[in-house]
């Protein structure tokens, strides 16, 4: 697997495709949420997209974010179901965290994966709520 990182500006169209098609495979078509999964974030200046590629597959993505606060934001963490199970979103986090540096880092947690963003050192900030029908907590890192 080879770890890319690019701003929208530096994507080419088949690989800007592949990362966009894979957000709507998870999050759209796979977790039932029809939603506007193109937010218009995709486009800010200070946006990461991270992803693990195999070949030209993608095999894992997620984005990081600058916040208007100052934090980062981790967010659209997602793995293709062929290659799940084999530790590829943790190493994406692990790499986002190295793009984040020293700057607070928040994130939006889906509830089972609470204790995953746990590992990284992430920690609620908030109650558990309910968006697209999925439970989700606010967490935070620094």
């Amino acid at each position: 697997m080879l770890l890319r990182t690019a701003r929208f500006g530096e994507l080419d169209a088949p690989t800007l495709y592949a990362l966009l098609r894979l957000r709507v495979d998870v999050f759209v078509v796979e977790q039932r949420c029809p939603y506007p999964e193109l937010d218009g974030r995709d486009l800010a200046p200070s946006t990461v997209h991270v992803w693990l590629a195999d070949g030209s597959a993608v095999a894992s993505y997620l984005r990081v974010l600058g916040e208007p606060s100052g934090a980062a934001r981790v967010g659209r963490a997602c793995t293709a179901v062929p290659y799940r199970g084999r530790g590829l979103s943790a190493q994406l986090v692990a790499s986002a965290l190295d793009l984040v540096g020293d700057r607070p880092c928040v994130l939006d947690a889906q509830s089972y994966l609470v204790g995953f963003y746990g590992r990284f050192g992430f920690t609620p900030t908030g109650p558990e709520y309910v968006e697209d029908g999925i439970p989700h907590v606010p967490m935070r890192l620094g």
